[in-house]
């Protein structure tokens, strides 16, 4: 999620084919996205806390949690198919959900940070539990999740080295771990860069040679990372290398569709980007909400 409600100029870049565009129906913001089992995916009405649930084979999308009267904020997301867990970070509350996909029943509240004083951003999971970003703050929160199911005490991990930077307007958002779940990802927006994190010591080494000025959420896979550059409306392809200590953009998407797109999520070849819509204020005003999926 940015706040920087300034456009930029968009990089040259190449049309994304073959695609679709799927309207949330009745959301008045929109932020997180991710996918779940088979071809359905979930996206977030950012300032409301609803939960929307679709399908990309059909192209339809419909309201799953209703969030009472707006007291909860769904800012990034990511599902645990094996438990049938969906965690959502809860923005300027400092706090994190975790919500029953066969229920949309509540599972678990966390307080991960001081209320008005944190921005949990962003979330992604490892094979030991969910790491979510504080976007206000220099750490990273970890809620344990067991073999069974089982939800943990939360951790705080202190960071150090460029991803501890807090100097900017905003800093930490979109996180991604390695499958092996030793090494983190972790946007930094204002400085446009992407941190390695060590999630046991919090040690941080920028990752060199990529450029992603407006960057939010993040999505890794076998080497290759996807970037959405939000105010710039295009999404970067970057090639890893295997020790994380450098990368390469090699493909930049575009397309009319984007509309400050904010998260990304994959099934199979295609990609899917939700609209955030922020350069219509903050919060935004847009009468609808999309979610915009192409090939990759």
């Amino acid at each position: 999620m940015a706040a920087l409600l300034v456009a930029l100029t968009p990089a040259v870049a190449t049309a994304a084919q073959d695609e679709e565009v799927i309207v949330l129906p009745g959301a008045t913001s929109a932020e997180g996205i991710t996918t779940g089992r088979g071809t359905s995916f979930y996206a977030g009405d950012l300032f409301a806390g609803d939960i929307y649930r679709g399908d990309l084979r059909t192209g339809t999308a419909e309201l799953f949690i209703d969030v009472p009267n707006g007291s909860r904020m769904a800012v990034g997301m990511t599902v645990d198919e094996a438990h049938n867990l969906l965690f959502v970070a809860g923005g300027f509350a400092g706090t994190a959900y975790v919500y029953d996909l066969d229920t949309g029943a509540t599972a678990a509240t966390y307080q991960l940070g001081t209320p008005g004083a944190a921005l949990i951003n962003d979330v992604t999971l490892t094979n030991k539990g969910a790491w979510f970003t504080d976007t206000a703050n220099p750490r990273l929160y970890f809620v344990p999740v067991s073999p069974l199911g089982e939800l943990g005490t939360q951790e705080t991990l202190a960071l150090s080295g460029p991803a501890a930077d807090t100097s900017g307007q905003f800093n930490n958002n979109g996180i991604a771990a390695t499958p092996d779940g030793r090494t983190l990802i972790v946007a930094h927006t204002g400085n446009g860069v992407l941190n390695a994190v060590d999630p046991t010591t919090g040690a941080s080494a920028t990752i060199a040679g990529v450029s992603v000025p407006s960057v939010d959420g993040i999505l890794l896979e076998a080497g290759r990372l996807w970037a959405v550059e939000n105010f710039l409306n295009t999404v970067v392809e970057v090639k890893l290398r295997p020790d994380l200590t450098s990368g390469t953009v090699v493909k930049t998407y575009t397309s009319p569709n984007f509309h400050v797109p904010a998260t990304i999520a994959k099934h199979g070849n295609r990609l899917a980007v939700v609209n955030a819509k922020f350069d219509t204020g903050f919060p935004p005003t847009a009468s609808q909400y999309e979610v915009v999926v192409f090939d990759r």
